[in-house]
């Protein structure tokens, strides 16, 4: 996992947050790219997100929070009105009046909006709410409500955030791109955070790379690298003698697109080439007449 971390804060449910993600190299934990402390300006509203986690098939905009006193027990959470253990109200250490599933639905269809807005519409946001308890408490989460995109998850045991983020991934399909990361990065304003392409292939992202989203930012040397490679594989993978197109070749001046099949440019490269072996037939015959009926 990638962290790409911004004014930390310092609560105790950020510190455990980030120091989870930072933990998983393994190739069994989640693999991805995460920032915290980002924010989105949307609609007239600034939204400040705690975290936000992308994996290959899955983007989880993280609402941090932790319990200001130690509880045990079961940790009633409704969608509205405040969290109980048993009886007794518990509070939370930011002090927000808003409730961290009001915050966690509002910051998730912001940025799914913001999204759609640019052409990722179709890639579906969830909400997380991780609650870490203090040390020594005993807790049980009991969600009040049901929806799949949004999720409250106890914070006392690492493996349980993984065990979701790990969950998601089995659900899904690759849809996450590495251009795609890039795109939202530079959007967010977080540009300098953008990790190279190469850092989010070996994290799973793939699809087509437009290296021009990295200029400007501390990575651009890394992405422009990255074609370098990219081409020289190209070349190797081809074999030792290459055979390059010239300019005036039909699969030069109408070249196949990758993302759909363009009937036009297929029947122009069709013409072409065979007005050219029309060409070249008529120049053989032509100088094969010439000497066949030349004097001497």
């Amino acid at each position: 996992m990638l962290v790409r971390v911004q004014n930390a804060a310092g609560t105790l449910a950020e510190r455990a947050l980030i120091d989870w993600l930072r933990t998983w190299k393994n190739p069994g934990d989640p693999h991805g790219v995460a920032t915290v402390n980002c924010s989105l300006f949307h609609n007239d509203r600034l939204h400040q997100f705690d975290a936000v986690i992308w994996t290959p098939t899955s983007c989880v905009v993280v609402e941090a929070e932790a319990l200001a006193a130690k509880a045990s027990g079961e940790l009633e959470v409704p969608l509205s009105g405040p969290w109980r253990v048993g009886n007794q109200a518990v509070a939370l250490e930011g002090g927000d009046r808003r409730t961290p599933v009001d915050k966690s639905h509002e910051h998730t269809y912001a940025l799914q909006s913001w999204l759609s807005e640019r052409g990722l519409g179709q890639r579906v946001v969830h909400g997380a709410v991780l609650v870490v308890p203090p040390h020594g408490s005993d807790l049980r989460i009991r969600q009040l409500w049901n929806d799949p995109s949004f999720e409250v998850v106890l914070g006392d045991d690492p493996r349980r955030f993984a065990d979701y983020l790990k969950t998601l991934a089995s659900q899904g399909r690759a849809q996450w791109t590495t251009t795609d990361i890039a795109m939202t990065f530079r959007g967010l304003g977080i540009l300098p955070y953008l990790p190279a392409p190469q850092d989010l292939e070996r994290e799973g992202f793939g699809g087509p790379v437009d290296i021009t989203l990295w200029y400007g930012g501390p990575q651009q040397a890394q992405a422009e690298t990255y074609l370098e490679e990219k081409a020289q594989a190209e070349q190797e993978y081809a074999g030792p003698l290459p055979i390059t197109m010239p300019w005036y070749s039909p699969w030069k001046l109408y070249p196949k697109e990758a993302e759909r099949v363009d009937m036009g440019r297929a029947l122009l490269r069709i013409a072409l080439a065979m007005g050219m072996v029309i060409a070249v037939a008529w120049v053989i015959w032509f100088v094969f007449q010439l000497l066949t009926y030349s004097p001497g």
